[in-house]
């Protein structure tokens, strides 16, 4: 079955995107929330987390403790690499895990925000950037999300630039309000659907 990884830089539009291969009926993974899953329910995970955080990182009832560990990651790369390295392949086995249950489907898309960052798209068959100009994503995330410009600056700082990421991907999808999401989304579906056959 042909994998197609689909990522974007923060306020690019991926769920909106997604959302629309699902409607057409493609079954979609998203990794980023599977990331939130595992980190609870991967028991290898578990300990590896708390080998490397401390057992500080989960509360007595399971939970994540998310704020000892955004504390310790926020702004020491060297600690979020660490914490990369090991949800990443947890990421990877939910995927295959989910992948066994799916029939039927000419192809799947593993949404992921750090598609490229992670490596992950050398799994995926074809990957597919959606763009968005800065500025355009700065309003989308200012008015989702309520976070400050030095705050979207941070969180988008912490990924590939957007050109670096659109050279690694087979296919773009321009977000720019300018031109119709749906009409591109439409033509990749022919054109996925004509290679997974």
């Amino acid at each position: 079955m042909l994998k197609i990884g689909l990522t974007g830089n923060i306020g690019s539009g991926k769920t909106t995107v997604s959302k629309v291969f699902e409607i057409l009926g493609i079954p979609v993974f998203y990794a980023d929330d599977a990331a939130k899953q595992v980190m609870v329910t991967d028991p290898i995970l578990i300990s590896d987390i708390k080998a490397t955080f401390g057992n500080i990182a989960y509360f007595e009832d399971g939970t994540l403790n998310r704020k000892h560990i955004a504390a310790i990651v926020f702004n020491d790369k060297e600690q979020l690499s660490k914490l990369n390295a090991i949800v990443h392949p947890a990421t990877f086995r939910a995927f295959d895990d989910w992948l066994k249950h799916i029939k039927d489907a000419p192809y799947v898309i593993k949404e992921a925000a750090i598609l490229f960052e992670s490596d992950s798209y050398k799994l995926c068959d074809y990957s597919v950037m959606i763009h968005a100009a800065k500025e355009t994503r700065f309003k989308r995330v200012a008015q989702r999300d309520m976070l400050s410009r030095e705050e979207f600056e941070s969180r988008d700082s912490k990924q590939f630039s957007e050109e670096k990421k659109s050279a690694l991907a087979d296919y773009i999808i321009k977000n720019d309000d300018v031109q119709l999401v749906i009409p591109q989304v439409l033509k990749l579906h022919k054109v996925f659907l004509s290679l997974g056959h």
